[in-house]
């Protein structure tokens, strides 16, 4: 006789169908994934990486890009460099790690880059090279020069560090870098030639280490600007704020974009790029990383305003925007996976598909927003902005939770899960797991020797 279908037996059916069904879309999902830049470029395969129909405008220079997967070390890092087709013109992957990336001059197909690589424990032939202690870890910092037609590659400096990467070096002399010492919490100037520092600025200069950041990583320096007027515009990204420090005076704090935990400014952002008076600002256009979008604020009547922002449904954890020439705008979408360009209605006109892009150059319009114009010159020519200051929200409460989980619970997830998942396959990834833990709870609930029908067989 065929046994009956009891209750248990039909939700142990459901949730195996909601398993099954979860893992074929999962399955789908990566079958469908596009092929990553990277790989196509390591291959050194002539294959285009962008759909050549979808180009508007000009995009006569190359598009240099890096890339900063989870964990480091693997093989996976690269920078690389495509035409304007979106075929592969460059491509090496020799570190764990690749941050920041300059035209270096501008105008020529030569880059200046920093990389790096980390190790726990830290290799002997590391720790020999400094006079400091590491406990645990270290990482090994080179900042280099190459040519992307011959591939001619010159090392600048080598620095050894306690536990992370710079993530910024820009030119500022022949022999004289900027540095964003994510370390040390510190921003100075490098004398390549010498290997001493300059001019040194520390964060506990002027930021109150109770007022926020983390324990054991600060403020995350991940970026430094020298503007026009000798000031360096600095990224805090752990206290949520844009600094601009005076050489000789320290912060300016009237200046100041952003607060700590002032999450409808900005939360965590990365690379923010100043734009001067001269075309339309002081304005200061940035990667909102934790609010999954980019921004640009308007310095008006010695205030910060909001003048514009973006995102779409799949913009996640952006790490880098950049004005273009015309009013296009370069974004690198880290955990969307993708390197886009919008034009001057906001429209996306070109992308290509890239696991974890950090920084995205276009070669051919200056150093990050250095040609091009703020949002409220483009719109009115006259360089302001208007708009109510933007709000403030307490570290307490529904806010911040909210806050929490769509930024770094949601792309924190996105940076430890395969390069090929979207929101929602960790959406299905979640219910198909559930279904999972439930089913296996369900059968330990009903028998302390497995299921009935295991029983039986045996």
């Amino acid at each position: 006789m065929r046994r009956p279908v009891t209750g248990r037996d039909g939700l142990r059916l459901v949730l195996v169908l909601v398993v099954l069904v979860a893992s074929g879309l999962l399955v789908s999902s990566w079958l469908a994934t596009p092929p990553d830049a990277a790989t196509v470029a390591a291959s050194g395969t002539d294959r285009p990486l962008a759909d050549r129909d979808s180009v508007v405008g000009d995009r006569s220079g190359p598009t240099v890009i890096t890339t900063d997967p989870p964990g480091g070390g693997d093989g996976r890092a690269a920078i690389l460099a495509f035409t304007a087709d979106g075929r592969p013109l460059y491509h090496d992957d020799s570190y764990g790690n690749y941050f920041d990336v300059d035209p270096d001059p501008p105008g020529s197909m030569t880059v200046l880059y920093v990389a790096g690589s980390r190790y726990d424990p830290c290799p002997d032939r590391l720790a020999a090279r400094t006079d400091r202690t590491f406990e645990g870890g270290c990482a090994e910092v080179v900042v280099e020069r190459t040519n992307l037609t011959t591939g001619v590659t010159e090392r600048l400096h080598t620095a050894v560090t306690a536990w992370d990467i710079w993530h910024d070096v820009d030119r500022v002399g022949e022999h004289r870098l900027l540095v964003a010492d994510i370390a040390q919490d510190r921003a100075f100037v490098l004398n390549t030639r010498t290997g001493e520092r300059e001019w040194t600025w520390a964060a506990e200069q002027d930021i109150d280490r109770d007022a926020g950041g983390q324990a054991g990583d600060w403020t995350h320096i991940n970026d430094v600007e020298r503007l026009p007027d000798g000031r360096v515009m600095a990224s805090l990204r752990n206290n949520d704020r844009v600094v601009f420090i005076d050489p000789g005076e320290g912060v300016d704090r009237n200046w100041t974009l952003g607060a700590e935990d002032a999450y409808d400014v900005l939360y965590e952002q990365h690379n923010p790029d100043y734009i001067p008076a001269a075309r339309g600002g002081p304005a200061v256009l940035v990667a909102d990383s934790e609010n999954n979008r980019v921004v640009e604020y308007q310095r008006t009547r010695g205030r910060w305003r909001e003048s514009w922002s973006w995102r779409d449904d799949q913009l996640r954890w952006p790490r880098d925007a950049d004005r273009l020439p015309g009013g296009h705008t370069l974004v690198t979408d880290s955990q969307g996976n993708r390197v886009l360009e919008l034009d001057d209605r906001d429209r996306v006109v070109w992308q290509v598909t890239v696991s974890t892009p950090y920084e995205a150059e276009r070669l051919g319009t200056g150093d990050e927003s250095a040609t091009g114009r703020s949002e409220a010159a483009l719109r009115n020519g006259t360089g302001t902005a208007g708009g109510d200051d933007p709000p403030r929200r307490s570290k307490t409460g529904l806010a911040w939770f909210v806050a929490f989980l769509r930024g770094p619970v949601v792309n924190g997830l996105l940076y430890a899960a395969p390069g090929w998942m979207t929101v929602a396959d960790l959406a299905v990834a979640g219910i198909g797991l559930g279904a999972l833990g439930t089913l296996a709870a369900l059968e330990l609930h009903w028998s302390r020797f497995g299921p009935a029908w295991l029983r039986r067989r045996w």
